[in-house]
Parts: structure tokens; sequence; C-alpha cells
């Protein structure tokens, strides 16, 4: 898997199925904290404090997209322009951040949230204390570099975590995102169905996972944008779907 993620290719992803399935077993013995358990948190009558949006009232969801950027992700920010969609990023370090630096200033620029998904796609719950560090600390190092501005928030690979991951996060100042929404992308480039898996699986402060890695993925945003927004959804940031609540490091947060 080392070796595979370094390259990022689909097939190398591809076996991120197995992977997938111990994952959402194992994020169930992992202690999360809801959006709404976030929001509930914060100081009664406090402001949600990104842009206008007030995710106690409206039906809000969240776009994330891992492992880029790559070749697919200005056409993806082109559409999110297009659309007024703000989203997350969780970015890889080796060979995506240090490759296409200008995408992630653009990013930021454009008002999306940048996170971190690890430099090289190790899966933290099986390396050293020292390595966990190295694969969270240089992201952030790059991405604060690039963007004036450190990320609060990581994605651990295929959602691995446990009590050692959220101890050395803490110390680094990140909290864990999860999600709730999955189309496993890394398994078919057939964009129809990408959309269709999204659109059965939203609800109400989901987090929706993406790879903007894979040729099938981008193709499929603009159809599940319009149709959620028909279906009265408002798309935020994590950040955003917290508030007035706020992420705090150490903690994993998953609908």
């Amino acid at each position: 898997m080392r070796g595979a993620a370094r390259r990022l290719r689909p097939a190398a992803f591809a076996s991120a199925a197995l992977g997938l399935a111990l994952t959402l077993s194992g994020c169930a013995q992992v202690d999360t904290t809801s959006p709404s358990a976030a929001r509930a948190a914060a100081a009664h009558g406090a402001p949600a404090k990104f842009g206008t949006v007030d995710c106690r009232k409206a039906k809000c969801i969240a776009l994330t997209f891992d492992a880029g950027p790559s070749e697919n992700s200005a056409r993806l920010l082109d559409i999110l322009k297009e659309k007024k969609v703000p989203a997350t990023f969780f970015l890889l370090g080796q060979r995506h951040i240090e490759k296409y630096p200008q995408l992630v200033k653009r990013m930021a620029a454009e008002g999306h949230e940048v996170a971190s998904h690890t430099w090289d796609h190790k899966i933290l719950t099986k390396i050293s204390d020292a390595q966990i560090r190295e694969e969270l600390k240089r992201p952030n190092d790059a991405i604060e570099r690039l963007t004036g501005r450190k990320p609060t928030l990581m994605r651990p690979p295929q959602g691995r975590t446990d009590s050692n991951v959220h101890k050395i996060a803490k110390e680094l100042g990140l909290a864990e995102v999860l999600w709730s929404v999955t189309a496993k992308d890394y398994t078919t480039n057939d964009s129809a169905l990408i959309e269709k898996r999204v659109l059965d699986q939203s609800s109400r402060d989901g987090i929706i996972l993406l790879h903007d890695i894979y040729p099938g993925t981008v193709p499929a945003v603009p159809g599940i944008i319009d149709a959620l927004k028909e279906r009265g959804y408002v798309f935020v940031t994590v950040p955003q779907l917290l508030a007035p609540g706020k992420a705090e490091p150490g903690k994993v947060y998953r609908p």
C-alpha cells in the first residue's frame, strides 16, 4: 500500500475497498462527535462564525475531497466556483501538494477549507509515533507555507485511527474528520453511478467523501450539487458545519 499510495494510481487506491470495509467497522469503536453535538456544545445563542449560513437552522451538508490536488482539481474548482459551493479538501503531501502548489493556493483563495490527508498516505495505526508525527506535520507545514494558514483538520487514510493517533493529533492541533457518505469512487469511473451513490446516502449534516484523483468523480459533481440543492441542502465547509462549535484538537468528528 505504501508504494502504491506514493504513486496514487487508480489501481492502487482500488485496493482501499477492503480497507474501507474494515474502516467502517473500526470507526464504530471510536468515540466520535456529530456536527449537531458540536453546535449544541457551543455557547447558547452564539452566532455561526462562517459566512451567513447557520446549520442549526439550515439543512447543511459538506462536500469533501481526499488525496488531491491532481490534474482534475482545476476543473473541480471551476465547477465549485460556478455553482457557488464551498468544499473541504484533505490534501496529500508527496507528489500532490508538492506538484500542484498553485492549486493549493487557489483552494484557499477561493474560500475552501484546506486540510490534511497526511504526507504519504501511510496507515497511521500501523506506524510508529515518530512516523505519525511526520505524516501529520509535513503537510501542515507545506500548506501553511502556501496559504499562510496551518490546517486544523485532518482525515486519517482509510479512516483508520485510534487513541494514539488522537493523542498525537491533539499535540499538533488537529481534529480528525471522518464521513457519512461514500461513493466508493475508487471502484468505478461511472459518473452516473457515483452521483447515485452519493444521492442515495445523503442526509442532513452529512459529510460526503469523494476523491478528485479519479476520472469519473469530477464529472459527477455538477449533478450531485444540483440534485442536493433541489432537495433543499446548503453546502458548507466542515468548520461551518460545526459552527458555532469549533473542531477540538484530538477529537473525531463524524455525522
